[in-house]
């Protein structure tokens, strides 16, 4: 399985429809423990990468990166745009230059990609963060390659969020709930669970191609 930009588009494209169709949950989950405005951030954020890559062409998948990563961070409000941005440009980094990616190299990526998470907002899984999905779905891409079943990571981004629901927040607005952020879902672990459905979609489709 090979992964380029035109995957890389297919995968925005999917991302953004997910977040425009979840806003309203996104919404609910934030105003829960947070500001409220994580579904409509989200929106607006993926809308506009997706109004941008749709006019642009890219020589390599740093180039498209690096593109996403920018309109998050320029368009995404709260802790969502720096968050989101920085994986987005830290995926780019380590894909500079190549126009196509099979999954060990991708995995590499996301790793790097999870480490900018994690410096960007002091968070360690346990906190409560997106961080509780990120780590175990990259963990997972670094351990199977090119053995990944792709409905995998769906379910286990599935499971990763419903254990946000018993944790204590530590980071961000809900930590200052303190005890009262237990039984509620992260908004930014559920809106990380949409972009590795998306992804995951994105890989089927691809693989399915190869065999067919």
């Amino acid at each position: 399985m090979t992964f380029d930009a035109a995957c890389g588009k297919q995968w925005m494209i999917a991302m953004n429809k997910t977040v425009q169709e979840k806003k309203d949950v996104l919404t609910e989950l934030d105003q829960a423990v947070g500001d409220g405005d994580h579904g409509l951030n989200m929106a607006r954020g993926f809308q506009e990468v997706v109004n941008k890559i749709d006019a642009n062409e890219y020589e390599d998948l740093g180039s498209f990166f690096s593109e996403v990563g920018m309109t998050l961070i320029s368009t995404v409000g709260g802790a969502s745009g720096p968050l989101y941005g920085t994986a987005f440009i830290k995926l780019a980094a380590q894909l500079k230059g190549r126009k196509q990616a099979d999954l060990p190299v991708l995995a590499a990526a996301f790793s790097a990609a999870l480490e900018g998470i994690k410096a960007r907002g002091r968070a360690e899984a346990g906190d409560k963060t997106m961080v509780d999905v990120w780590e175990p779905i990259v963990t997972h891409l670094l351990k199977r390659g090119e053995l990944l079943q792709v409905e995998e990571l769906t379910r286990l981004a599935q499971e990763k969020l419903e254990e946000t629901k018993n944790l204590h927040a530590k980071k961000g607005r809900a930590a200052y709930l303190g005890k009262r952020s237990i039984g509620h879902l992260d908004p930014g672990a559920a809106s990380s669970v949409y972009l590795f459905t998306a992804f995951a979609d994105v890989l089927k489709g691809e693989i399915d191609n190869e065999q067919s």
